[in-house]
């Protein structure tokens, strides 16, 4: 069986990798400058290591050609919103249309980017039917199975989770029972339809959204009454059936993105979706109020401050910069005149210019003092640092602001002011 997988960013290389062990697999990607660092061993996601890369028979191309022919093509491409929170599909229709003038008969065409239910069927196969001059559902079919990576997640790998399959008749279906239960021990689960398996997709990541939004917003209202939302959550997780989430920036490319997919589609049904679209109002404000937060503690009448940012990715020990709400912080802080200095371990200088115009420092700054330092993402390489070394970077009266709770546990000498959020 040829597999050629559409797609080879955080979604699409690992799965790529997995299913080369069991099948002959192409991975194809537009970045024809990706695909060479690939083959030169290099993930700047982060996802594959040099050595799976090196010893891997996936065959790695940027040439559309070199799948043609294909049984099975899985679409892993980004389905981002655009500057209003509208789906986009550009990307996924672009993909279609290289499927489409690479399929033969019988080839089946599975997609595991997010989007809303309906997609698959009334958008996708149209589109694939169109550029190859086949029938949907007698010439070529479709498939959904939703991707659950996590990025920098390493116990919830590929391998371990349970994958949603369904195809358009229950051939296709088991051919992709087939195909993914050779690259996971957890097993597979069958929708009962695409749309199904759409669905279920969409809502994982809306119902985390929502549930961080009620933390983010408990913990604005407590930070107005001098009350630690870290404390209670302490005191409130004690209770066997509470749900254990973090306040905290909510971006990346699916919490942040996938919620307005449902909504999308709950609008086109008739249905106003309060509950989803205010989750993202809630979150979507975040960096905001962080920077109001402490620009207040800092003192807004006092002149300029310097300023130190750690972390600039959208989680902690991934490079990935897509959505990060830390640029809302930098950016709030910089609106009130402060002069910021962002520094990040995991993040690519260039990409972080071209996507916010934020310079990156090559490394903290020795010797340099600051009138704060804001903890933004957890990188282990920032929880690793001891109270003596962030007392180093600050003035006298200087302030830790802490959005993370990473260095909540150290003792801090004389003169270190705090905040949490």
């Amino acid at each position: 069986m040829r597999i050629a997988v559409i797609g080879l960013g955080y979604v699409g290389l690992p799965l790529a990798t997995a299913l080369a062990e069991h099948f002959d697999v192409t991975g194809f990607d537009v970045n024809a400058q990706r695909v060479e660092e690939l083959k030169s061993g290099v993930d700047a996601t982060g996802e594959v290591a040099a050595k799976v890369l090196r010893d891997t028979p996936l065959t790695l191309t940027a040439q559309a050609a070199d799948i043609k022919g294909a049984d099975v093509f899985i679409v892993t491409v980004p389905t981002p919103v655009d500057d209003q929170n509208r789906p986009d599909l550009s990307l996924v229709i672009a993909a279609c249309q290289t499927a489409g003038k690479a399929i033969k008969q019988d080839s089946i065409v599975v997609f595991e980017s997010t989007v809303y239910p309906g997609v698959t069927e009334n958008i996708c196969g149209p589109q694939i039917a169109k550029v190859s001059g086949l029938t949907q559902g007698r010439d070529f079919f479709l498939g959904y199975s939703p991707e659950r990576i996590n990025p920098g997640d390493r116990t919830h790998t590929l391998d371990k989770i349970t994958k949603v399959v369904a195809g358009e008749n229950p051939e296709v279906t088991a051919k992709l029972v087939h195909i993914y239960g050779t690259v996971t021990s957890a097993g597979v689960h069958v929708a009962p339809n695409i749309r199904t398996a759409e669905a279920a997709k969409v809502i994982e990541n809306a119902q985390r959204d929502i549930n961080i939004a009620f933390i983010n917003e408990v913990a604005q209202i407590f930070q107005k009454l001098g009350i630690s939302v870290a404390d209670v959550l302490d005191a409130a997780r004690t209770k066997w059936n509470f749900l254990d989430f973090r306040p905290g920036l909510v971006g990346g490319h699916c919490i942040g993105v996938d919620p307005f997919y449902l909504a999308h589609c709950a609008l086109d049904a008739g249905h106003d979706p309060q509950v989803i679209l205010s989750g993202r109002r809630i979150n979507d404000v975040m960096g905001t109020f962080v920077a109001e937060c402490i620009a207040r503690e800092l003192g807004q009448n006092s002149g300029a401050k310097d300023i130190l940012v750690l972390g600039l990715t959208f989680k902690e020990n991934v490079p990935d910069l897509r959505n990060s709400k830390v640029a809302d912080v930098v950016n709030g802080l910089s609106l009130y005149g402060h002069r910021v200095t962002v520094h990040d371990p995991s993040a690519d200088a260039r990409e972080a210019q071209a996507l916010y115009r934020i310079a990156l420092a090559p490394r903290i700054p020795e010797g340099q003092k600051f009138d704060c330092v804001v903890g933004a993402v957890a990188h282990d390489d920032y929880r690793a640092l001891k109270a003596g070394d962030l007392a180093a970077l600050l003035k006298p009266d200087g302030l830790l602001a802490d959005v993370k709770g990473m260095w909540r546990g150290l003792e801090l000498p004389a003169g270190v002011r705090r905040w949490d959020l």
